[in-house]
């Protein structure tokens, strides 16, 4: 079974998608399919169907979704030879004490390899392997393509899980440009970084790396400007100052730009005192 879920739903058994288009037994599906290879409670997938309201008949209900589901596995299931150790839709839709498994057989999952590849990365940067930590943040990062579960209409559990996967993604989007910046990729990150500042306006690790950026291309006071900017964001809208360590990077700034003036300026002083 390959599982995708980083985006559009898509689960498909020998090829062939066992999706349903049907919206509850698409939650369930994509509640079984996040967690795969692991028993998903009963009461978890009740939750997420009905969240604190189920209907007396939930368990029933829940079960006839399950035997839906088994149904379009079925279908996509090979033609199997006498030889052939028979396998049917309940050995990868598995009914377990409490709960429902869904058994991918060695296939593949979209979230455990983007978690396997992530968990390398940050090995390999806490290694000092900056140059290895970015190239595979980028392969863990290529694997998105929306947001998690995108046509699924979700319930607790799926957003629950939505938001620990973009949190997860945000956090290899931010350390895969740590790993550039160290890199020397500026200049690179520039435009990337101008997006990304503007789509997450209060992300302070992002904007510290966008005036990093922007210092080492030479832009020291659009650098200044990004910290103005996210400043008033915080204050405006939650009442925050900027962390300590991002007002300290200001103060770095404002301080190599002072030099600088400092620098150029002291051979007109010099003149002026007949040196």
């Amino acid at each position: 079974m390959d599982i995708q879920a980083l985006g559009a739903l898509a689960v498909r058994e020998n090829g062939v998608s066992i999706t349903p288009t049907a919206p509850k037994p698409r939650q369930v599906l994509a509640l079984l399919a996040v967690h795969a290879d692991q028993v998903v409670p009963v009461s978890a997938l009740i939750e997420e169907l009905w969240a604190d309201r189920p209907p007396r008949s939930a368990r029933t209900t829940l079960q006839t979704y399950v035997l839906q589901l088994r149904e379009l596995i079925t279908a996509a299931l090979p033609a199997q030879t006498p030889d052939e150790e028979p396998v049917s839709a309940k050995d990868i839709l598995v009914t377990c004490p409490g709960g429902y498994l869904l058994n991918t057989r060695g296939g593949t999952s979209d979230v455990r390899e983007f978690e396997r590849l992530a968990g390398l990365a940050y090995r390999a940067m806490d290694d000092g392997d900056h140059s290895g930590g970015a190239r595979l943040l980028r392969e863990a990062l290529a694997l998105w393509s929306g947001a998690p579960f995108a046509d699924v209409r979700g319930g607790a559990q799926l957003e629950m899980e939505a938001k620990r996967l973009e949190e997860s993604r945000l956090c290899a989007l931010d350390q895969r440009i740590e790993a550039d910046l160290r890199l020397g990729r500026h200049r690179e990150l520039l435009a990337e970084l101008t997006v990304l500042v503007s789509r997450y306006r209060t992300h302070e690790n992002l904007c510290g790396q966008f005036m990093i950026a922007l210092q080492r291309s030479g832009r020291r006071s659009e650098a200044l400007d990004v910290y103005r900017k996210l400043r008033g964001t915080l204050v405006r809208e939650l009442g925050l100052e900027p962390s300590a360590a991002l007002r300290q990077l200001q103060r770095s700034i404002l301080l190599s730009d002072t030099e600088k003036a400092s620098r150029a300026t002291e051979p007109a002083s010099r003149l002026a005192q007949g040196t």
